[in-house]
């Protein structure tokens, strides 16, 4: 139970929140950083996003994220159902669905519904952090704990430096470790993390700051427009970035908040073209580019 209590918490769809302490992989958020002074204004205005346009599967995920962060895992749960029936092939969806199920479980720790989420997530995308964090709590619960920490191993040593979820996955192994009298010392300290690229002139990863987006002002005044114009407001904002950097694609940091904001809003297609742009613009800094692709969760990378 100790490595379901550690996990206990949401990156999103967040694979994760980076200016709050993560404690299990999740995809970035745009609404976490700026959040919205009245939550349930934004969780009305996805409802009737939704409710004009059942098959909008970004606006499900949206609301299932918002669920999600409001403590309403149930209703979390059903938001993603709707999102993951309606974009199959997106991981992040299924992954998000496990870990809303696993919230909502009152009594078993793992239920069919997330661990059923959990493999699809990994049968779409073998990379996906948080699919195989909770696929290693599933051996952990079975009381295969040499293979949960295994597993754990494996997901640290494809963890580029900072991102969200390091040190408490870290924490995670050394915890399980020690409930289970597993020397993992030597393990952790033999881990060969992915090089890090650091940011130009130093400072902490982009991927995993806090990057500009809407204000609170403006995601309230958006949860209340019509389903159209609140997503024409939130698209000009980021195709306004990917005009921007067409002029200069030069601006690496520009194209890993891109990404962000791809990843955010689940265009995770969008997202990888991104990356292949950054890649193919910025030859120098394509290592820096992959390592920050890879703490948002972009899909190939």
């Amino acid at each position: 139970m100790g490595a379901i209590g550690i996990a206990a918490v949401s990156v999103g769809y967040n694979l994760t929140h980076t200016t709050e302490e993560a404690k299990a992989p999740a995809a970035p958020s745009l609404l976490t950083d700026d959040r919205a002074n009245d939550p349930e204004a934004v969780i009305r205005g996805l409802q009737d996003r939704v409710g004009a346009n059942p098959n909008d599967a970004e606006g499900w995920q949206r609301l299932g994220w918002a669920y999600f962060e409001a403590g309403r895992h149930a209703d979390a749960v059903r938001a993603y159902r709707h999102a993951t029936k309606l974009a199959p092939g997106n991981a992040t969806f299924w992954s998000s669905l496990g870990e809303a199920a696993v919230m909502a479980s009152e009594r078993d720790p793992m239920p069919e519904e997330a661990a059923d989420a959990f493999d699809r997530a990994i049968s779409v995308d073998p990379k996906d952090p948080r699919a195989r964090y909770f696929l290693a709590v599933r051996k952990d619960l079975a009381k295969d704990h040499e293979g949960a920490i295994r597993d754990w191993l494996a997901l640290l040593g494809d963890t580029p430096p900072g991102a969200p979820w390091e040190a408490d996955l870290r924490r995670t192994i050394e915890q399980v470790g020690k409930i289970n009298g597993i020397d993992v010392a030597g393990r952790l300290a033999a881990v060969k993390p992915v090089a890090p690229h650091p940011p130009m002139g130093g400072g902490m990863s982009v991927a995993a700051a806090a990057i500009p987006g809407p204000s609170r002002e403006q995601m309230q005044a958006a949860a209340q427009l019509p389903k159209g114009q609140q997503d024409a407001m939130i698209e000009g904002m980021v195709s306004g970035l990917e005009a921007k950097l067409k002029a200069n694609p030069g601006n690496v940091d520009g194209w890993i908040m891109l990404m962000r904001s791809r990843m955010t809003l689940g265009e995770t297609s969008k997202a990888a073209a991104a990356y292949a742009a950054a890649k193919a613009a910025n030859p120098a800094q394509a290592g820096r580019i992959r390592d920050e692709a890879r703490i948002l969760g972009v899909p190939g990378v």
